[in-house]
């Protein structure tokens, strides 16, 4: 099947922002794709400072939008993520609608970045978002779909028991920074990809070099190979790539690590 991803320009705007992402994934849908992606924290721009400013109830505007646009399109949408406010507390969700426009998942960010790289980047979610509490997976008529948001993938646990559930397919809307982002951003994608023999796709926001949180971009599509087989650069930009589930099939077969496992040894399970 057809995937797309759409590297969004996001301004301090937010209905701008909902209407240009709206516009890309007609376009999308238009050039054929079957589950189109949107970027962490889509509606709004990026940083601490922002998040309650930005945070709307779920369902609300943002997500409304979204629904109509999948059920218009008749599309599988990936919303990217937005600042959720619930019973007080800020969330970093991501929200996902079927061809028929119903919410088919809601994660919010499990794990959340708070990182303090001397000299080139501090950074603390935690001062205002609350963590999330579950995995979150989604059913097309394609392929299962795990879900994570940005700081997520580099929890190997995470998409080892995604792999476990069946996924095929992980999507991470993220927005990696520019000390972070050439440093791991394609290599924990690659990783999470091999460790597992699945597809893993990566959406980052284009880069704005004027924002106070600066995103890598490179929006990216890795198979279980390994191998990158989209790649976006800096700017806005729609990529486009097909998911192979036959090739996936095989490459299990060829190196069949998943029925490998020695679980009388080890183990990673889900507790909750």
């Amino acid at each position: 099947f057809h995937l797309a991803l759409i590297q969004l320009h996001v301004s301090a705007a937010k209905s701008d922002n909902l209407q240009r992402a709206c516009e890309l994934v007609r376009e999308a849908a238009a050039k054929g794709a079957k589950v189109v992606a949107l970027p962490e924290c889509f509606n709004s721009p990026y940083g601490t400072q922002y998040f309650k400013e930005y945070a709307e109830k779920i369902p609300g505007e943002s997500t409304q939008k979204l629904a109509e646009v999948a059920k218009e399109c008749s599309i599988y949408l990936v919303g990217g993520s937005i600042p959720e406010e619930d019973g007080g507390k800020l969330y970093n969700t991501c929200t996902v609608f079927g061809p028929d426009g119903a919410m088919l998942a809601k994660h919010r960010k499990v794990h959340l970045f708070d990182i303090n790289v001397p000299g080139k980047i501090q950074f603390k979610e935690s001062e205002t978002l609350s963590p999330g509490n579950s995995f979150s997976t989604f059913d097309t008529p394609y392929c299962k779909v795990g879900l994570g948001i940005c700081y997520d993938i580099r929890f190997a646990e995470m998409a080892q028991i995604y792999g476990q559930k069946g996924c095929q397919l992980l999507i991470y809307p993220g927005a990696f920074n520019l000390t972070t982002g050439p440093a791991h951003w394609e290599l924990l994608q690659r990783g999470r990809a091999v460790d597992n023999q699945v597809y893993v796709a990566t959406i980052s926001p284009a880069r704005d070099e004027k924002a106070s949180y600066v995103a890598w971009g490179h929006s990216t599509v890795v198979n279980p190979w390994g191998e990158v087989i989209a790649k976006a650069g800096a700017e806005e930009t729609i990529i486009y790539t097909d998911i192979d589930l036959k090739k996936l099939a095989e490459i299990r077969q060829q190196i069949p690590i998943l029925s490998q496992k020695r679980c009388d040894l080890y183990g990673v399970e889900m507790k909750k």
